[in-house]
Order: structure tokens, then C-alpha cells, then sequence
């Protein structure tokens, strides 16, 4: 199996997780009191996971004066996966797994987009073309033949 094979699969499998994610934590939200506790509570427990992998691989810490040379936005990747995972534990179960992860995909699309064509945030830039535009309107088309009913 090729590398690009390899994480081809490995992203398959990262995108199967996110509606199992969203649900878990949406009854996590049921039972701890609300979404933002189930967000707390989500990234503690994923913050305990990494931090025991850290500690298998020995792998030191970075420098106080490597992070402090960080540029600020570099700091806010937390910022919007809490954002992230207490939206998906208030709304998706109320618009059901498969009109969330489709909503979620045609928002990803879009920013995935205006990202490429700025070459933002480390992406290489690619113009945004025709190809590419038809490709986010079939997946909007998608959202909304998925939320019909």
C-alpha cells in the first residue's frame, strides 16, 4: 500500500469518527448539563489521552522560547475545535447525523476553498476555477437533498 493510499484511509476513517464524535457528545451533553460541559469535558479527556501517548513516545516539551515565537493565530486551533465539538453536541441531534456531517462538509467546502485560493494558514495556493466551484455546488446540491425530506 502507497503512502497516499495509506492516508487516504486514515482520513476515510477520521471523517467516519465525526458523526460518532458529535453523537457521543451530544449525549454527553444530555447527561453532564449542556454542551459546553460535554466540549469541557471532550478536550479534557483528549487532553489526558494525548498527554499519556506524549509520555509513551518520551518526546520533550518545546521550548518556552520556541512557543513564544508562535505567531497568536497559531494558538487558537483549540479555540475552534471547542467551538466545533460544543456546536456539534447542541445541533446535531437536531438535524440528524447525516444533515449535520452534510452541512458541516458544504461549510468545510467553502472555507477549504477561500483558504486554497489565499494559500492561508499554511495551504498551498490553487485558484479557485470553474472545476472547483462546480465541485462545492454539487455538495451544497447534496446538503440540500439530504435535508429533504
Amino acid at each position: 500500500m502507497n503512502i497516499l493510499t495509506l492516508l487516504i484511509l486514515v482520513t476515510l476513517l477520521a471523517g467516519a469518527m465525526m458523526p460518532l464524535q458529535a453523537g457521543i457528545n451530544a449525549q454527553l451533553a444530555r447527561g453532564a448539563g449542556g454542551a459546553i460541559w460535554a466540549a469541557f469535558i471532550s478536550f479534557a479527556v483528549g487532553a489526558l489521552a494525548l498527554g499519556a501517548y506524549l509520555l509513551v513516545l518520551r518526546q520533550a516539551p518545546p521550548s518556552p522560547q520556541m512557543l513564544g515565537q508562535l505567531p497568536w493565530w497559531q494558538w487558537t486551533g483549540g479555540l475552534l475545535g471547542a467551538f466545533f465539538v460544543a456546536v456539534a453536541a447542541f445541533v446535531a441531534p437536531r438535524l440528524g447525523a447525516a444533515a449535520f456531517i452534510a452541512i458541516l462538509v458544504a461549510g468545510q467546502m467553502l472555507a477549504s476553498l477561500l483558504l486554497d485560493h489565499q494559500g492561508w494558514v499554511g495551504y498551498l495556493q490553487r485558484e479557485v476555477n470553474g472545476p472547483r466551484i462546480a465541485g462545492a455546488l454539487m455538495v451544497i446540491a447534496g446538503v440540500v437533498l439530504i435535508r429533504r425530506n
